[in-house]
């Protein structure tokens, strides 16, 4: 923990977005025996899609999670990430991802969620059911029968449609999905502001709520949860833990260096006991 501590307390970096400056803490220096080099991640491409917590442009922080995770396992990232973006928005980052990459990528991590809750997106349903005959054991019988929604409405429509998606276009790689963090409150200008997670959304929903529905859908898609919310250690609302954000006063909603640090150890982790894909080679 010492290099922590000390990376930490040199001065504060300034890094500017939308606008206007934002302080962050510098990036932490990882050491040689953190680090995992030798993996069956080693050199595998990696595609990172989801909102502002994966965006390039580092918002809030000196070093986002995947570039920490360059370091810790040697892997190399494509990142489509977007400020702003929702779970609907991760179909056509994934549409985009197949355009300019084809298959060749290893796997692809998903972070997404939280927008999906801060803009009351209702949850819907994951299937429409209805009735078809079907043979079994030689007779003809009428069952209940599921289709999953596909749609861009609900919440559980849009993680179908781009899980279906990923998964008719991508069956040989390793696709993970990762649960959003806790939210901390948030104000970004006087028209932007966001409440802590204590607070439901305008569907009356917490972000427990979006939260399980990502768990539920993994299972259904068949694809390893790395559960952040649960796992990662970042809780916003406890005023101590304001050292892992950009600001403690106005956003605790985007982990900083140190939060994203944290992020990346998690991951690191998680992803070490996962095959990095299952491309044969012929």
């Amino acid at each position: 923990m010492k290099h922590i501590i000390a990376s930490a307390s040199i001065f504060l970096l300034i890094v500017s977005f939308n606008g206007f400056a934002q302080q962050a803490v510098p990036k932490v220096k990882l050491t040689d025996n953190e680090k995992t080099l030798n993996s069956q991640w080693k050199s595998k491409r990696v595609a990172f899609l989801g909102d502002s917590m994966t965006d390039k442009r580092r918002v809030g922080t000196a070093c986002v999670y995947w570039e920490y995770l360059n370091e810790l396992l040697g892997m190399e990232p494509f990142v489509y990430g977007v400020s702003g973006n929702q779970w609907n928005d991760i179909y056509k980052q994934s549409v985009k991802l197949h355009e300019e990459k084809g298959t060749n990528v290893d796997a692809i991590l998903i972070f997404a969620g939280t927008n999906d809750y801060n803009h009351d997106i209702p949850l819907g349903e994951f299937f429409s059911e209805t009735t078809k005959q079907t043979n079994f054991n030689g007779k003809e019988v009428t069952r209940k029968y599921r289709t999953p929604n596909l749609n861009d409405s609900t919440f559980c429509g849009r993680i179908n449609k781009a899980m279906s998606y990923l998964k008719n276009n991508y069956p040989q790689q390793q696709i993970v999905i990762m649960t959003p963090i806790h939210r901390g409150y948030a104000k970004f200008n006087e028209k932007n502001v966001q409440p802590d997670e204590n607070y439901a959304n305008g569907q009356g929903l917490y972000i427990d709520s979006y939260v399980d529905v990502l768990k539920q859908v993994a299972s259904y898609w068949a694809v390893p949860l790395i559960d952040l919310y649960s796992t990662s250690g970042l809780f916003p609302m406890a005023d101590v833990q304001s050292q892992y954000f950009h600001d403690k006063d106005t956003d605790r909603l985007h982990p900083n260096a140190l939060g994203d640090y944290r992020l990346a150890k998690t991951i690191q982790y998680k992803l070490l006991a996962l095959p990095a894909g299952f491309v044969i080679d012929k």
